[in-house]
């Protein structure tokens, strides 16, 4: 009855058929309000009527009047609250009043942008409006059925405080926190519940989870008499999805690198089986098992995000390594692997000989190519470009899709076109070269020593040349330089219609076509073949366009920047060898040989993945060709639905199946997961994120402690703000608040993070900053005076601590 009653009366209706302790009351349905115009109008003398009847029924005593919106407390959006709640309502006038305020808050500013942000229409929100029975509360407060921020389905989470629970879910006073794990209180302090009200709770919330089928999130209440009375539940919205279950009794630990490498979209289901089969091409070429289409049985599709199960490797302390610093970024990504490592008691032992018998034979496969780039990259670096330059060439050859196929053949194409990629051939002369220059330019440091520091070492690496990604920028800044005569009509005319306006013929000609021709393989979240690429839009092209057209200072010029970083790398590569010579000719000797072959091999590191996008076009056209087909025999909406299928799939569809309720089902869940701006590196199969779940930081000078309230971490300048009304918060700076009440919640729209001196992990404020993905902190005691506006602060969501002076 969503429709008619809004989410949050809907499950109080379930919890009482359920026959759970709910408060009475009445509901005004969506349809009490449809003959209003706006929230401005007055209620029909009727509608008055019936509300002072049904609010005498009550017994005419004190009530509270809550919103319930269709578009609330919904599996993807909790609304918490963004619309108005009143409490203690006595009186029928007063009542009347209070149902029409609340009402009208359906289109408040916070509300209004919620829904926008949450890709929520307008026109589909309607509001009921729910009166009930006031709780005389000794205790209240909120429960979650899993851990919000570390997203542990095995807790329950419970915050409390005496009287009434709006302390608790509007952040004005620091409640009892408590974590309940396997019926024990694993976090607590001495507070207003006891451990038979904890036992109860947990007990209740579990019902709950079960009767919804997802997590909870519930707000409750404890009269004088010891009842516990249920005033919402709500789905918890903010949880990462969890792991497919697996038949192991091991808990299993995944990992990801999206983050690492700016993929925090989902992909689609077409693009996620493209980089299966890819794995799976790769695995195969070099003798190992996996399937053609389901790719090695360690990926795992999690909220659409491409993870690993790295549970094995994690008993290997080499590969633990390798996960942590090359997946997961850096020395933190190995800590946390160590960690959970040692929490799960994966023994190094398990399956050694397994692992040794793996490794040895990758090395024999791989050990001949390896041997043959590095001697030739080592030997004759300036062919190295060339030789690269002639196999990407032929890998584009191969990979050019015939002009003539019926939809199963383009199918089989899409399953075996990136053969042209992944083979020993390209491996040799396109990844190998790379991976020497990388290793060459670490054999420098060692040989320096003190000599120099990291970031005199890395100042030799700028302005490198043979870089595709590089090119490209250059060219698009050159392609702007010919485009200034146009540069009225590039900027002040919106890119989307710019890209109309290209295809229509309408635009001049500048040079766009012959960029595309070279570069429209490339395009946002580039390696999954479900999203367009530049050649098929070119309104990202456009928009960068402009933005190098507002360039007016010479020196600020790309051409110009380049040069000097390649000038300033050639002068620090001459410093450091003549800073070498004076430990002797032959270390100077060497350090100028290996940085000179980590500038001539390093630019290159773009060029296998420029290979591997002409292949993922070309099984993107011929993918889009087939879904025309199933389109035009009615089997997809459109085209681009194809996409929401994967190549098995695809293959059913060719043979008639109809897919279209799933395809619809899977589009609603990949928009929905487009918005989630914080992705978990690691994640455990109980949901846990590790990183969220880690121990808070020893407090140390400059180092403010509180509460983890959204996780992620964020450097930037703070903003202290103590009226919203009058705020003003530029992008992507941190909130710093004395609280965060539903009033504050528009400005995390342009955060980069959140502080608040009060508050709890349950309360609205960092419930909506999770949502939005934004780190946040709260119970900082004296924030906003120990932070001052302009002072850049690093905000660790995780751990529950704010950075005075990051490093």
């Amino acid at each position: 009855m969503t429709n008619l009653v809004g989410g949050k009366a809907a499950a109080l209706g379930e919890m009482l058929q359920a026959g759970e302790l709910v408060p009475d009351g009445f509901c005004l349905t969506t349809a009490a309000f449809d003959g209003l115009s706006s929230a401005a109008d007055e209620l029909p003398d009727g509608l008055r009527a019936q509300i002072v009847t049904a609010y005498e029924r009550l017994g005419a005593g004190a009530v509270a009047v809550r919103s319930s919106a269709t578009a609330e407390d919904l599996p993807f959006a909790s609304f918490a609250g963004q619309q108005d709640t009143y409490l203690d309502v006595v009186g029928a006038d007063a009542v009347v009043k209070a149902v029409q305020n609340c009402w009208a808050s359906l289109w408040n500013e916070r509300a209004v942008q919620y829904r926008e942000a949450n890709g929520i229409g307008h026109d589909t929100a309607r509001m009921a409006v729910i009166v009930q029975r006031m709780v005389d509360p000794e205790v209240a407060g909120v429960l979650f059925t899993a851990n919000p921020v570390t997203g542990t389905r095995t807790e329950t989470v419970v915050d409390a405080a005496p009287g009434l629970g709006t302390a608790v879910v509007d952040g004005h006073g620091r409640p009892d926190h408590y974590v309940l794990k396997d019926h024990r209180m694993s976090t607590t302090r001495t507070g207003c519940l006891d451990g038979p009200q904890l036992d109860e709770l947990r007990s209740t919330g579990l019902r709950l989870q079960n009767l919804f089928d997802s997590p909870q999130d519930v707000e409750w209440a404890i009269d004088k008499n010891g009842l516990l009375w249920l005033l919402q539940s709500r789905p918890v919205t903010t949880l990462f999805p969890l792991p497919p279950r697996t038949d192991r009794p091991q808990p299993r630990v995944y990992v990801t690198n999206g983050p690492v490498q700016g993929m925090l979209r989902p992909f689609t289901r077409m693009g996620f089986s493209g980089q299966k089969i890819a794995f799976g091409i790769i695995l195969r070429e070099f003798g190992l098992r996996a399937d053609p289409l389901d790719g090695p049985a360690g990926i795992v599709d999690i909220g659409g995000r491409m993870y690993f199960d790295a549970t094995a490797a994690l008993a290997d302390k080499g590969l633990r390594g390798y996960l942590g610093d090359g997946w997961l970024g850096g020395p933190q990504g190995t800590a946390v692997l160590e960690r959970v490592r040692k929490d799960l008691s994966i023994s190094p032992e398990n399956g050694r000989a397994a692992r040794r018998r793996f490794k040895t034979r990758v090395a024999l496969q791989l050990a001949p190519s390896i041997a043959v780039a590095a001697a030739r990259a080592l030997l004759r670096p300036a062919a190295a470009p060339a030789r690269a330059q002639r196999v990407l060439e032929e890998t584009e050859r191969r990979a050019t899709a015939p002009a003539h196929m019926t939809a199963a053949q383009r199918l089989r194409f899409v399953e075996n076109v990136q053969k042209a990629v992944f083979h020993k051939r390209t491996l040799t002369d396109l990844y190998w070269p790379v991976a020497v220059g990388l290793l060459a330019a670490r054999v420098p440091v060692a040989l320096l020593g003190d000599a120099a520091t990291a970031g005199e070492v890395e100042t030799v690496l700028r302005g490198m040349p043979n870089n595709t990604t590089t090119e490209m920028d250059l060219e698009l800044w050159h392609l702007a330089r010919r485009a200034r005569q146009h540069r009225d009509v590039l900027l002040d005319t919106p890119p989307a219609e710019l890209a109309a306006r290209y295809f229509a013929g309408e635009l001049p000609e500048f040079g766009l076509g012959a960029f595309l021709a070279r570069y429209g393989r490339r395009g946002a979240a580039e390696i999954d073949l479900g999203v367009p690429r530049w050649a098929e839009d070119p309104a990202p092209v456009f928009s960068m366009i402009a933005n190098y057209l507002l360039v007016t200072d010479p020196e600020q010029a790309p051409d110009r920047r380049f040069a000097k970083a390649a000038a300033d790398a050639e002068a620090m590569l001459g410093e450091l060898v003549e800073r070498a010579r004076g430990r002797g000719r032959v270390r100077a000797g060497a350090v100028g040989f290996f940085l000179r072959r980590a500038r001539e091999l390093g630019g290159l590191r773009e060029l296998p993945k420029f290979a591997w996008l002409y292949a993922i076009a070309q099984m993107r056209e011929q993918i889009l060709l087939v879904g025309e087909e199933l389109a035009d025999r009615g089997l997809l909406e459109c085209c681009h639905d194809v996409m929401f299928l994967d190549l098995r799939e695809a293959r059913q569809a060719v043979d008639g199946a109809d897919f279209r309720d799933v395809i619809a089902e899977r589009r609603e869940t990949y928009d929905r997961e487009k918005r989630r701006r914080y992705i978990p590196r690691v994640l455990l199969s109980d949901g846990t994120d590790p990183e969220a779940a880690a121990p808070a930081a020893a407090p140390r000078e400059g180092l403010l402690a509180g509460v983890a309230g959204a996780p992620g971490t964020v450097t930037a300048v703070a903003r202290v703000v103590l009226d919203p009304a009058d705020a003003r918060l530029e992008p992507g700076e941190i909130l710093v608040a004395p609280t965060t009440d539903p009033g504050w919640t528009p400005l995390f729209l342009t955060a980069g993070g959140l502080v608040a001196e009060t508050g709890s992990p349950m309360a609205h404020g960092p419930t909506v900053a999770r949502e939005y993905g934004i780190p946040a902190v709260v119970s900082v005691t004296g924030a906003t005076q120990l932070i001052r506006s302009g002072q850049r602060i690093t905000v660790d969501g995780a751990t529950g601590t704010v950075d005075l002076a990051p490093r």
